[in-house]
């Protein structure tokens, strides 16, 4: 994105920041991020189910896909999501640092542009204005589609302060270094623990596998999680609870929980309603990286929930 354009604005007023920003150089590279960062991943995807019954799975590529899986997704949902999008927790230089190197290894956009789009999406969900709502634009445009083009949400506008936060801004500068780590990584894995063969196993599962499917775990969230599930808090959108998709999505697949309480740390508003990401944050908090970490009390979630019910019908 043209980042000097957008930094230009922080110092105006934030009434006369504009909110989206319609420019074809910014159109450009929303739709060569696309293609390189989307379109292509996928087809490695395909190449690497018809290339893996030839090379072989064994331990090497389970636990390559496993643990890359588990820290891209505390990547985006425990960083991008809970933390820079929502301020739910405080966190420390080399935290947000690594945090930000995580989640750009799933090659969803750089921090701030997704930070910035997540911001937009709650002020819109689900209107004509939301960028990737389903009941705007069906279920492949909410999936996917809505990336190719969009109406760009202005950081100067919705995440001012990530701008000017001088961690978050120097790691993200190396967003595509950070994805083709998260490819070599597990390749290295590999070839140190099975040779070459070991190599493109671990980059095949660890690396290519990984990364799209991630993404998918992901884009659910915005297409499946609001249309498909439960919805016991009323929240002026389609929001709903997946359970199914809970461990996938390490939490991050109770969006009415979300939807509900937007700043919280914690979507596990229920026992049996599991949340790894939140697990992880309180472990964070105990090593002193993670502070102020907002959750909502027992009685504002009742009363949420009491005020669901009483409004009918429910939509």
């Amino acid at each position: 994105m043209n980042r000097g354009a957008i930094e230009a604005t922080l110092d105006a007023p934030a009434s006369r920041r504009r909110r989206v920003l319609r420019d074809e150089s910014i159109a450009a590279a929303q739709r060569r991020h696309f293609v390189l960062f989307d379109i292509i991943p996928t087809a490695g995807a395909l190449a690497a189910i018809i290339a893996l019954p030839f090379v072989g799975v064994s331990w090497i590529g389970v636990s390559t896909f496993t643990i890359m899986w588990i820290l891209n997704l505390v990547g985006i949902e425990v960083g991008y999501h809970r933390l820079f999008s929502h301020g739910a927790f405080d966190a420390s230089p080399r935290l947000r640092a690594g945090l930000v190197i995580l989640g750009s290894m799933g090659a969803q956009g750089p921090v701030v542009s997704w930070a910035s789009n997540h911001r937009h999406h709650h002020q819109h969900s689900d209107t004509d204005e939301d960028t990737h709502s389903p009941h705007a634009g069906g279920f492949w445009h909410s999936h996917l589609l809505w990336k190719w083009s969009y109406p760009y949400p202005s950081p100067s506008h919705y995440t001012p302060g990530l701008l000017r936060d001088p961690v978050v801004i120097r790691t993200s500068r190396r967003y595509t270094t950070w994805i083709a780590l998260g490819l070599i990584v597990p390749a290295i894995f590999g070839a140190l623990a099975g040779g070459p063969r070991g190599a493109l196993e671990g980059f095949l599962c660890g690396g290519v596998l990984r990364l799209v499917i991630g993404q998918h775990a992901t884009w659910c969230i915005n297409s499946l999680c609001h249309l498909v599930g439960t919805r016991p808090f009323r929240t002026g959108d389609r929001s709903t609870n997946n359970a199914w998709l809970a461990l996938p999505t390490l939490g991050g697949s109770w969006h009415n929980n979300h939807h509900a309480f937007p700043t919280t740390a914690s979507n596990q508003l229920a026992w049996y309603q599991l949340d790894p990401c939140y697990w992880i944050i309180r472990v964070f908090a105990r090593c002193g990286a993670a502070t102020n970490v907002k959750v909502p009390t027992r009685a504002q979630v009742d009363g949420k929930r009491r005020a669901a019910d009483l409004r009918s019908p429910r939509a």
